[in-house]
């Protein structure tokens, strides 16, 4: 399927690895117009970012999301390099842990300004643009199953993505009239960068990957990739009029005995 993709421009949070630098990759692919791309790792972003082809117009800015200043900053330079937002993915986010015993005001803080209040802040910049512009465009969050509930350990990043889930709806029904589509993910279990070190630093031996991966129905884990794929669907007309939908990209069906 030909998305179409040719004339947009992306911008994508946490791109330097995982998640974020996938979808990257699969729209660099499908020949974006233009990317604007984001992360904290400065060291990281480059070294994606000089991977990617050449006939790919791409714009990098280093930000750290905890900074309420990284949003407006982040599309002042998307607004510099190209004139326009066509699209957003909102694919970074902290997987720190703290449930009803460990949890504390700072990680509830650290995960709701980065997961949550960086969010809403991209979007409205996005939002903004679009509107001035009268233009049509969409936005995709990254999400996680954790939002029906999630893992006790996971207590307040489940909390961040089910307040993303909810925005996701509201802006997608607030600006239906605008022609700015805003879809999420609910995320299943991927083996990114960040979950193998955290795995290592919970002190989870080398097999944990494996055992983790046999225990899944189709014997392995939801891959990046194909997150990065349902992404780029979303971003193109060949998902319209799709909007306010959050998919579950997983191996199990919510709700089944």
């Amino acid at each position: 399927m030909d998305l179409q993709l040719g004339q947009s421009v992306v911008v994508v949070t946490g791109a330097a690895s995982g998640i974020g630098a996938a979808i990257a990759l699969c729209l660099a692919a499908e020949g974006v117009g233009g990317l604007v791309l984001t992360d904290r790792d400065a060291a990281g972003l480059a070294r994606f970012a000089s991977g990617l082809p050449s006939a790919i117009a791409v714009e990098t800015h280093v930000a750290d999301l905890a900074d309420p200043a990284a949003a407006t900053a982040i599309a002042n330079a998307a607004l510099t390099r190209f004139g326009r937002i066509d699209g957003l993915v909102n694919a970074a986010g902290l997987t720190t842990r703290g449930s009803f015993e460990t949890g504390t005001v700072a990680i509830w803080d650290q995960l709701f300004d980065v997961n949550a209040r960086a969010g809403f802040l991209l979007m409205q910049a996005v939002i903004a643009d679009m509107r001035r512009r009268g233009a049509s465009g969409a936005i995709v969050n990254i999400l996680s199953m954790n939002a029906y509930c999630g893992l006790p350990e996971l207590a307040i990043y489940s909390a961040t993505k089910a307040a993303m889930a909810t925005l996701t709806k509201n802006a997608a029904n607030a600006h239906m009239a605008d022609r700015i589509r805003v879809t999420g993910i609910n995320l299943g279990w991927v083996a990114t960068e960040v979950e193998i070190q955290k795995h290592a630093e919970m002190g989870h031996g080398p097999d944990w990957m494996a055992a983790a991966a046999a225990a899944q129905p189709l014997g392995r884990l939801v891959t990046a990739e194909e997150c990065a794929r349902l992404a780029a669907f979303l971003l193109s007309d060949a998902s319209v009029p799709m909007t306010g939908v959050l998919l579950d990209l997983e191996q199990k069906v919510v709700g089944a005995i």
